[in-house]
């Protein structure tokens, strides 16, 4: 579930509270980056859980209105292929599904204001409209349905970021890479017609399909561990290499970057050097200043070429 870069972001956050916080223990940190990961997958687990809240809605709505006093002819017979699709009943029946959801306590039971503006928005929605317009019906078709919805109506959407924000401190961050996991797991579920947990690294999700991989959770404790562990060398190698003018520039952001490449290029031999740069230099461009790319780019490099030179470092830099 959770690939590299998703993981490298993770660690850069708690390297940057460890920076801020130099008290923090090494141990603290990783059970920390442990809960950060978890919370990606749960906040996945309740997003799939809105398809069967929503539905329930809907069918709310269309009794509601089917038994009121003088219904009109389409209130009395509703379209109801939304209502009777085979997504929701899958999630409603799974044992696992419902267990999971249960025991982390991840419900929509409080969201009422939530759901009806989301219902009160799908009509007038075109991806809704021809989806209630074809007379096929199938559990593919219902999964492409909710994988457009959730692209369409949950990214940016501020009345889910403050839902998010009450319910966990990593949620909102989160979002974006948790939508592109349930779209992915909605396809599977779409062309399988069954649903599983995810694994919470993807290196775990490959293993299974028989493809040999490095592990990511290795991966990810062996780069907290020697950022964190040696980063009174980093920071000394970072100072010592910048001119005075970039001295001046190193904010805490991108010294926890430049430390996170030297520690991923020391501690995790199986990555090539070119990789782990680009990688941070990427990530810079989502996390620091605008000018930190070149920066990084450029101090890495020189770094990198100094410790290849003086025997720290055995790898090729191409």
């Amino acid at each position: 579930m959770l690939n590299r870069r998703i993981l490298r972001i993770k660690a850069f956050k708690e390297l940057f509270c460890f920076a801020e916080n130099r008290s923090m223990t090494l141990k603290e940190a990783l059970a920390e980056y442990e809960r950060s990961c978890e919370a990606v997958r749960d906040l996945y687990l309740f997003l799939i859980g809105l398809i069967p809240a929503l539905t329930d809605e809907m069918e709310r709505r269309q009794e509601a209105a089917r038994t009121k006093f003088n219904p009109t002819e389409q209130e009395r017979n509703p379209n109801r292929k939304l209502v009777e699709n085979a997504l929701a009943r899958l999630f409603r029946e799974d044992p696992d599904f419902s267990r999971v959801l249960e025991r982390k306590s991840l419900s929509w039971d409080n969201c009422d204001a939530f759901l009806g503006k989301l219902c009160d928005a799908l009509p007038s929605k075109d991806y809704y409209q021809a989806y209630m317009a074809s007379p096929s019906s199938s559990l593919a078709e219902d999964a492409a349905l909710f994988s457009r919805f959730f692209e369409e109506e949950l990214e940016d959407n501020e009345d889910l970021e403050k839902i998010l924000e009450d319910l966990s401190v990593y949620w909102v961050d989160d979002l974006d890479y948790a939508l592109i996991c349930v779209s992915q797991s909605l396809s599977r579920v779409g062309r399988s017609g069954k649903w599983t947990l995810p694994p919470l690294y993807r290196s775990e999700m490959l293993a299974k399909e028989g493809k040999t991989v490095d592990n990511d959770h290795l991966f990810a404790t062996r780069l907290l561990q020697g950022a964190i562990g040696e980063f009174g060398r980093y920071e000394a190698l970072i100072a010592d290499s910048a001119t005075r003018w970039e001295k001046d520039r190193i904010c805490t952001a991108d010294l926890c970057l430049i430390t996170l490449g030297l520690a991923e290029i020391e501690h995790v031999p199986e990555v090539p050097i070119r990789v782990s740069i680009n990688e941070y230099v990427d990530i810079t461009k989502f996390y620091s200043t605008p000018r930190s790319a070149s920066f990084v780019n450029g101090l890495l490099d020189r770094l990198v070429q100094r410790l290849i030179a003086d025997g720290t470092i055995e790898k090729s830099l191409s």
